[in-house]
């Protein structure tokens, strides 16, 4: 055996020094999304993560899928998924895992931040300490962690941190301002606010995966299983042998408990819940299917929900989500619906979570991602600045990352001005952090890109085709009329064409229609009503049924929904021709939530279902919403209109041109295409059925006034392509042509093109 003696008799972890101009604490979606922004920013950054994966929940070491905006069972929001970098990832993930496997999003994720130079990842690694500086008490100067697998104590040194560590250790080590527990009903004026006996905390999770052997498996369960599930747990007639991993999300614990410092105890507590339910499953006879099924895999870590929320210069409220408010210094942007659980969870007596939604997408301000007392500490993740009605939105995981894209930006500007996190607060200074998040993808809600570097602004646009959309041809498919169904078209001002649809009778009815618009352009509720008609209707198939409502219309470019309510005996026809901006729905049901201080409404979501699935109909007068302009209005997603220019069906050769007087020196060019911004994209478990979007441009390329192909790409999946040249290219023109898209009979699209000289 070797014996080495330490110098001087005296025995010290290994240390190192890091400095850095922006330490994340946390590698959660919301710290991968701000390392990854900032670094691309320019800025030297330190990701330091206490486990040995990256996306916290999302991780495989919890498997939550990944979910923000665009939720389609609950709301009406249209096109909302999230942009920039988690979009990006999004994407990848599914162009690489569309199974959903969580170990591959693991690999999504570490490849994303170890490809990023300007990033010192540093993986199990527990931040413990905080050192403040002297000169300045209410500045943190450096992280103290450690790392058990080396046995290295770090020392992080930066003039910015950002703590996105979910219970928020900088944070609290730092004495930054926080709240733990819901407010009351008083104090920000919030009905949805939970009274005592639901509680104040939503609990932890713990999921479980199993998997069928193909012959009988025989499980003894550990001794500390939780015994007689069904005197136990209120809703153990949910449990059944198919239902696995974060479908079982209401398997939950610990509200009750202090959800930081008792989370090894409410760990404990979850693991005897699910190996009690598993033996239930396996050993009580009432799941015979269950015989060859072994359970695969059970969380070691719980999933957690809630802890310390911190204080930052505003405080996010039930309001400021429902009225959807807008803020000058907004910078991201939600959509779940406020999710509040009791916090007694699996043992609750009532349903596992409540639930209040806005009428559609709400804006989140910069003042809530850095903290009020700690002069340059941004917060990210669900620990932001928000009541804890608010948190109960806030809180998944894409909303968490598209703020930490917003802070990410916002400490490159920082770093690169010598700035503090409340400096950006100045007019002109917050206009360029929103315009910088714009470039990049992010999308803000109420904010357009107007981007006076951008040559594109300055160009003639002129495409080889345009798509006039008269109407869907039928498939030779169609779809019951057992729930209302709308066809939700992009009307420019003006009249609003009749549309004439394909249906088979089988019977005498009479078919009720409407035509409605929405109240505001920042939401895609039907909730005006323009016209209404009834219609008397004959046994027969594929009749031409015109929705007559006379003369109709709009003031200015909005979406318009035909509605048709539901009709026994009636069916309409369905094409599987698809285009940018365009969806059929299917009412799902109405909300009823005033007293909870929130809108009535019905929700309309769409039918996910490959092929396609628009109606088969025809327009008296053709829409004309798609036209080449649009790729410079600084709108990269469909919000009010379509956004894009999409090329007629019949173009074999579809390009769009840039075209300047003068010749321009350019020397970066970005693309911005269609990647159905309407599509969840769930991260894990939920498998798709396609590995790119339909929409999206599958192969295209970029040439110059004299037809020298300046860049190509083939096997192209993602939102945006950016293209610096080596050398300034001098044109007086560039020409994007698309050989290929992604979806078999999917129009070419593209939302957007910008370039620059630098």
């Amino acid at each position: 055996m070797m014996h080495v003696e330490p110098p001087e008799n005296k025995r010290e972890l290994k240390g190192a020094v890091l400095k850095v101009d922006l330490c994340v604490v946390g590698g959660g979606l919301a710290g991968v999304c701000a390392a990854i922004t900032a670094a691309r920013a320019g800025v030297q950054v330190a990701l330091v993560q206490d486990r040995p994966v990256l996306g916290g929940n999302a991780s495989s070491e919890v498997r939550l899928w990944a979910l923000g905006a665009t939720v389609h069972m609950g709301t009406n929001n249209r096109w909302a998924r999230e942009g920039g970098v988690i979009n990006e990832i999004t994407l990848e993930n599914l162009w690489r895992n569309p199974e959903g496997n969580p170990l591959i999003y693991d690999t999504v994720l570490l490849e994303k931040v170890v490809d990023e130079p300007n990033i010192t990842l540093l993986l199990n690694t527990a931040v413990y300490e905080v050192e403040k500086d002297p000169a300045y008490p209410d500045r943190v100067r450096a992280v103290v962690a450690f790392c058990a697998q080396n046995s290295t104590r770090y020392v992080i040194e930066a003039p910015l941190f950002c703590d996105a560590s979910g219970d928020g250790i900088v944070g609290f080590l730092s004495g930054a301002a926080f709240r733990m527990g819901a407010e009351s009903r008083d104090e920000f004026g919030e009905a949805f606010a939970p009274s005592g006996e639901f509680g104040h905390l939503l609990g932890h999770s713990i999921y479980f995966y199993s998997k069928d052997t193909g012959c009988p498996v025989k499980f003894v369960p550990p001794s500390f299983a939780l015994k007689n599930i069904p005197g136990q747990i209120p809703r153990h007639r949910t449990f059944n042998a198919k239902e696995h991993g974060c479908r079982l999300w209401w398997i939950e614990y610990g509200g009750r408990l202090d959800t930081v410092h008792e989370t090894e105890t409410i760990k404990w507590e979850l693991w005897r819940v699910v190996y009690g339910v598993w033996d239930y499953i396996k050993n009580s006879g009432q799941f015979p299917e269950a015989e060859n099924l072994t359970l695969e895999w059970v969380g070691h870590i719980p999933g957690k929900r809630e802890s310390r929320r911190f204080e930052g210069d505003y405080m996010l409220t039930q309001q400021d989500v429902i009225e959807r408010r807008l803020h000058d210094d907004d910078v991201a942007f939600g959509g779940w619906s406020i999710d509040l659980h009791p916090a007694d969870g699996v043992f609750a007596e009532v349903e596992g979570s409540h639930h209040l939604h806005s009428k559609g997408i709400y804006t989140i301000p910069y003042r809530c991602f850095y903290s009020r007392t700690i002069e340059n500490l941004f917060l990210a993740g669900r620990i932001i600045s928000a009541s804890h009605v608010a948190f109960g939105t806030t809180r998944v995981m894409m909303t968490c990352a598209h703020g930490g894209q917003a802070v990410g930006m916002a400490a490159a500007l920082c770093a690169r001005e010598k700035w503090m996190p409340r400096d950006l607060l100045e007019p002109a200074r917050m206009r360029e952090l929103q315009q910088n998040l714009l470039r990049t993808g992010q999308h803000i809600p109420g904010c357009l890109l107007h981007d006076p570097d951008d040559l594109a602004s300055q160009a003639d646009v002129k495409a080889s085709s345009t798509l006039a959309l008269s109407g869907f041809p039928p498939d030779g498919s169609r779809v019951a009329l057992d729930n209302a169904r709308a066809q939700l078209l992009p009307v420019r001002a003006g009249r609003i064409p009749t549309m004439t649809v394909r249906m088979d009778v089988e019977q005498d009815v009479e078919l009720r229609a409407r035509v409605m618009t929405t109240s505001d352009d920042r939401h895609h509720c039907p909730d005006m009503l323009l016209a209404e008609t009834t219609l008397a209707l004959k046994p027969g198939d594929a009749q031409m049924v015109t929705l007559d409502f006379g003369p109709l219309n709009v003031d200015e470019d909005r979406y318009v929904f035909w509605i048709v309510e539901p009709t026994p005996g009636c069916y309409i026809k369905t094409s599987n021709r698809r285009v940018s901006g365009v969806l059929t729905l299917i009412k799902r049901h109405r909300l009823e939530q005033q007293n909870r201080g929130g809108d009535d409404f019905d929700v309309f979501t769409p039918e996910r279902r490959p092929g396609g699935l628009n109606w088969a109909l025809s327009l008296d007068a053709p829409l004309h919403s798609f036209e080449a302009e649009q790729i410079i209005n600084g709108l990269d997603r469909p919000t009010h209109r379509c956004n894009a220019w999409v090329a007629d069906w019949a173009d074999a050769s579809p390009e769009i041109a840039l075209t300047w007087p003068e010749p321009k020196a350019i020397r970066r060019i970005s693309l911005a295409f269609d990647v159905d911004y309407d599509h969840a994209m769930e991260s894990v478990q939920m498998g798709h059925p396609e590995r790119a979007v339909p929409f999206c441009a599958r192969s295209f390329e970029v040439v110059d006034d004299q037809g020298l192909v300046l860049c190509a790409c083939d096997e192209h999946h993602q939102a945006r392509y950016d293209m610096a040249f080596p050398a300034a290219v001098v044109t007086r023109s560039l020409t994007l042509r698309i050989t290929e898209m992604h979806g078999h009979g999917v129009p070419a699209a593209v939302f957007g093109w910008r370039c620059y000289e630098d």
